[in-house]
């Protein structure tokens, strides 16, 4: 579904992404973990076009998307939820949903999605007329990933959504991605919380320093000594 080749990202003398190639297959939840300043979310946010590449190249379902802008990408069916979810908080829970829906014209497909949508999330459902700027952080985190999926997305990319939840909506959250994942959907997911997505996810790669340092099957990677003493506090 996503192929990255040599990808290279520089914020001035900085080099944020160096040389990262991964590639997520069709069905798949893939995480990127590593410390903070790793450069999880700038590669994901190069994938979804946000940041300019200096080398590289990125293939959507076999297409090259590398010099495509984040609309293009969008309407093949990649959609972000970015680091803090960045609802529209003027706006009501609905609203919101609709919006995340703009390119479905269909509306027997638009009810499917909603109808979906809210299922995943029945807190969504409970306070559909609500503003969002109301809402709690576990409560934002969930419309923001709503209003992606209204998007009906080929694959999902997820910046860390866990960040600043308390643990029990983190566990909701992850419940949610994993069950999205039965659906059939393809995951990218970039998380500070390494437990939980090594536990949820099929593939791991590890970045450091904008390079990718380890990679393998999540349940592998788990039992791996380096990553248990670093990432896991065990």
């Amino acid at each position: 579904m996503l192929k990255v080749d040599d990808l290279h990202v520089s914020y001035g003398k900085i080099r944020a992404v160096n040389g990262v190639s991964m590639e997520v297959k069709r069905g798949e939840i893939v995480s990127l973990v590593g410390a903070n300043g790793a450069g999880k979310s700038t590669l994901v946010n190069s994938i979804m076009g946000l940041i300019e590449i200096q080398r590289g190249r990125i293939e959507l379902a076999g297409k090259d998307i590398t010099h495509s802008p984040p609309w293009i990408r969008a309407r093949m069916g990649m959609v972000l939820v970015p680091e803090s979810g960045r609802i529209f908080t003027s706006m009501s829970v609905m609203e919101n949903l609709e919006l995340g829906a703009y390119l479905i014209n269909d509306r027997v497909k638009f009810k499917q999605r909603l109808d979906f949508v809210l299922s995943l999330f029945p807190r969504l459902a409970e306070r559909r007329k609500q503003i969002a700027s109301t809402l709690s952080g576990g409560e934002k985190q969930m419309l923001a990933i709503g209003r992606a999926l209204m998007m009906d997305p080929k694959i999902l990319l997820l910046d860390e959504v866990s960040l600043g939840l308390m643990p029990k909506l983190v566990d909701e959250i992850f419940e949610v991605i994993f069950n999205l994942k039965k659906t059939g959907l393809t995951i990218l997911l970039a998380e500070q919380n390494t437990k939980k997505a090594l536990e949820i996810s099929d593939r791991t790669y590890v970045l450091q320093n904008g390079k990718v340092v380890k990679h393998g099957e999540s349940s592998l990677l788990m039992a791996d000594p380096e990553i248990k003493r670093a990432y896991l506090g065990v």
